[in-house]
Parts: C-alpha cells; sequence; structure tokens
C-alpha cells in the first residue's frame, strides 16, 4: 500500500496529538529504596516504632496529569519488625495482627487531587480482613534518570489510622489508639 504525502501528513499529525499516558512504575523493593513504617504511642510516655520488611507494588504517574496518578501496593504483614523480637511475635498473634489468618494487607488507590509538589491520594486499606478507605497526604520528592540508565519517581506520604476502624479489639490503652504511618516509594519506570 503506498501512502502519499497527504495521508503521511496526517498520520504524522495523528501520532503527534495523541494523549501521552502515564509512566508505570515498579516500586523497587529490591534496592531497599522504599518503606512503610509506623508509630504509635506507648503508655502515653513514648513512641513504638517500626516497619513492614516486605511488600510489593506499582503506580502510575505522568507529571502532565497528577490527577491521573494511581498506586496499588501488597503487604506481608508478618514481616513486621520493631527491633525487638518477642515483641514483633506478640503483634503477629492473635490479640494484634493476627497475621496467621490476615497475611496480607493492600491499598488500592481511587483518587488523586493534586496540589503544589504533593496531594491526596485516596484509597482502599485493606487490613485484618476490613477494607476501609484512608487518605494520605503525599509529597512529590522528585524524578529523574539514574546512573544506570534508567527513570526513577519517589514520593513520600502520611496517613493515621485507626486499628479498632479494622476489627482489631484489643485494648492497648488511649496513647495506642491511633497509628501513624510514612510511606516513602521510589519507583522504576518500566
Amino acid at each position: 500500500m503506498k501512502i502519499n504525502t497527504i495521508q503521511g501528513c496526517a498520520l504524522a499529525a495523528l501520532f503527534t496529538i495523541s494523549p501521552v499516558y502515564a509512566a508505570d512504575y515498579i516500586i523497587d523493593t529490591e534496592g531497599s529504596h522504599a518503606s512503610i513504617e509506623f508509630k504509635t504511642g506507648h503508655l502515653g510516655t513514648s513512641w513504638l516504632k517500626g516497619r513492614f520488611n516486605d511488600f510489593e507494588g506499582t503506580f502510575s504517574y505522568d507529571a502532565d496529569n497528577p490527577a491521573a496518578s494511581s498506586v496499588n501496593v501488597e503487604v506481608d504483614v508478618s514481616s513486621i519488625d520493631s527491633n525487638h523480637a518477642e515483641r514483633d511475635k506478640h503483634l503477629r498473634g492473635e490479640k494484634y495482627l493476627n497475621t496467621d489468618e490476615f497475611t496480607k494487607a493492600s491499598f488500592k488507590s481511587t483518587s488523586f487531587t493534586p496540589a503544589e509538589n504533593g496531594g491526596v491520594m485516596k484509597g482502599m486499606l485493606t487490613l485484618y480482613g476490613t477494607t476501609q478507605e484512608i487518605s494520605i497526604e503525599v509529597e512529590k520528592v522528585g524524578e529523574g534518570t539514574d546512573p544506570w540508565g534508567g527513570y526513577r519517581a519517589g514520593f513520600s506520604g502520611t496517613t493515621a489510622i485507626k486499628p479498632k476502624d479494622f476489627g482489631m479489639t484489643y485494648n492497648l490503652g488511649p496513647a495506642a489508639e491511633t497509628v501513624y504511618l510514612e510511606l516513602n516509594i521510589e519507583g522504576i519506570r518500566k
């Protein structure tokens, strides 16, 4: 089939004006360039801090259309690490996270409302077998080429959840009613 000059120009114009879609990224957990950390009050006198060591996920991001951003993360809840083996054993037990029954937690975004250098990501958090909508305050850390020829983008986020909203009924006192989460993700563009 022979394409004349007018058809060629029309095809070129079509490809030029086609919308640009968000880039897809894999969260870089292999290089330990991502983290999910938490803290909660302990007896009203200090903070109990920890992290989840095993998780994976993806996100989509387009700097020209940040409202189209999305994220999907799955966490191995038994990878909880508070830097104290005996406490971690208790946290995995039936009174707390019950990781034998509820092995995974997940977050799937439903919307992103951009603001200057960040915004608010809303989505559904599934934890302890219960799904609730949460909001995460997001800050863009940066993006650009890495030394290995890839392209990366990174974000941090914070949110607070109440374990009782997810069906956890063990009472640790008023200081532990809220768990604060700090999320740091660096993604490698696919």
